[in-house]
């Protein structure tokens, strides 16, 4: 079934960012909003839009209901969900389908056994991917994990199995630290992702984060586009990301692409996903898969020359792969930043940007910013991404700063110094 008209169940710059592609594409979109995003750009660039009434993500854009009857009544007959809010829903994966429509992402049965790290991990145990030694089993109790951690051996890390964003993990360096982690790991892992159930893991103390973009077609095809390094975060939250990661050599490449494209096969998937590792000592180890297109996949689209939400969307058709894993070309260097609505100690701020100036020619910035934009309370305060490319890592490091030196933002504060 091909996509005529395609509601993007998200905001801001990844709203605007497959809007550009769908158009490309001769598909119509549909942007939904909130009444904060009223005057957003992505829902002036869209060919229609749909209010959804309300401004918290639990009113709009996490209402599946509400999604649902946007697409009915403005006649789209495919769902692209971004990341973040619904992307690795599977109830969500599933309504899409159960209401005819077309659902731009992996299977929900997919998303089910990848994303709860547990079940993710006992799958990757079984397709031979390394993983650390750990427990993730159905006794929860305080003197099960005391056990385990002894077992297995301090530093441990205490993690929700589900969702992610370094919500519900916590680092335990002796006996005496768990049981307040296991208490406040389980609160916040509830109250994010409606689930308490906890695992825990040896901790690597410094590890490099290394993640590999996979996708895979309806047709059994499945191929990786190379690695991207994400170890420079702050909260367990990625701040800069590159592509290839410096520490990863064309062997460790094949092996970790090898990983990876087996963990997406083992569950049946189709289209984009990405696989995390943890790499240490020149061995690496499984840390999660995440089962959607990624902030930082434009850093991949640089050395590659390819449209990552065009390749989704076309797989969504029931397309096939357009290449094959021997005709996968990376070149030079690219590295991406999060420009985010930040002070200098790095608590978000909200306001209206009295003034927004571009960062010039060659460079890539995708965001949805303008003057007189309004960054709201109600979500994420990253206002954008930066990516530059270069024949080397040098060169891509004094295009991103000669962009971020001509990037004039007033009225809020930001982390561009930084």
């Amino acid at each position: 079934m091909k996509i005529k008209k395609l509601l993007i169940a998200n905001r801001g710059e990844i709203a605007r960012r497959i809007i550009r592609t769908a158009h490309a594409m001769g598909i119509q979109t549909v942007a939904v909003y909130s009444d904060a995003d009223a005057s957003g750009l992505h829902v002036r660039e869209a060919s229609m839009s749909y209010a959804l009434g309300g401004n918290a993500s639990a009113d709009t854009y996490l209402r599946i209901d509400k999604l649902l009857a946007a697409a009915k009544a403005t006649g789209a007959n495919a769902i692209h969900p971004g990341y973040g809010f619904l992307s690795e829903n599977a109830d969500f994966a599933q309504a899409v389908v159960d209401a005819g429509l077309i659902w731009v992402g992996p299977p929900a049965a997919a998303i089910r056994a990848l994303g709860s790290k547990s079940s993710a991990k006992q799958l990757a145990i079984a397709k031979g991917v390394p993983c650390l030694p750990g427990y993730q089993g159905v006794d929860q109790s305080d003197e099960r994990f005391a056990a385990e951690a002894a077992r297995i051996g301090f530093p441990v890390m205490v993690k929700a199995t589900a969702g992610g964003g370094g919500r519900g993990m916590r680092l335990v360096t002796d006996a005496t630290q768990l049981q307040a982690a296991l208490a406040s790991a389980r609160s916040e892992a509830l109250s994010s992702f409606g689930s308490a159930e906890l695992l825990i893991e040896r901790a690597l103390l410094n590890p490099r984060h290394v993640e590999v973009q996979v996708f895979a077609d309806s047709h059994g095809n499945c191929i990786h586009l190379g690695e991207r390094d994400c170890s420079v975060q702050r909260r367990h939250q990625k701040i800069i990301e590159e592509a290839p990661s410096p520490a990863v050599d064309a062997v460790l490449r094949e092996r970790l692409g090898t990983c990876a494209v087996a963990l997406a096969q083992g569950a049946g998937y189709v289209g984009a996903g990405t696989v995390e590792f943890l790499l240490q000592d020149g061995g690496f180890y499984l840390m999660e898969m995440n089962t959607r297109l990624q902030v930082e996949h434009p850093v991949t689209e640089y050395l590659t020359g390819l449209d990552l939400v065009a390749w989704q969307l076309q797989i969504a058709q029931g397309g096939a792969l357009a290449l094959t894993q021997d005709q996968v070309e990376l070149k030079g260097h690219a590295i991406e930043v999060r420009l985010c609505a930040e002070d200098e100690n790095h608590i978000p701020h909200t306001g209206t940007v009295k003034y927004f100036g571009p960062p010039g020619a060659g460079l890539r910035f995708d965001h949805a910013l303008e003057t007189g934009s309004v960054v709201s309370p109600h979500y994420d305060a990253m206002l954008g991404k930066l990516i530059a490319h270069g024949a080397t890592r040098d060169d891509a490091i004094d295009h991103l700063v000669q962009g971020l030196n001509a990037l004039q933002v007033l009225g809020v504060p930001t982390n561009r110094v930084f």
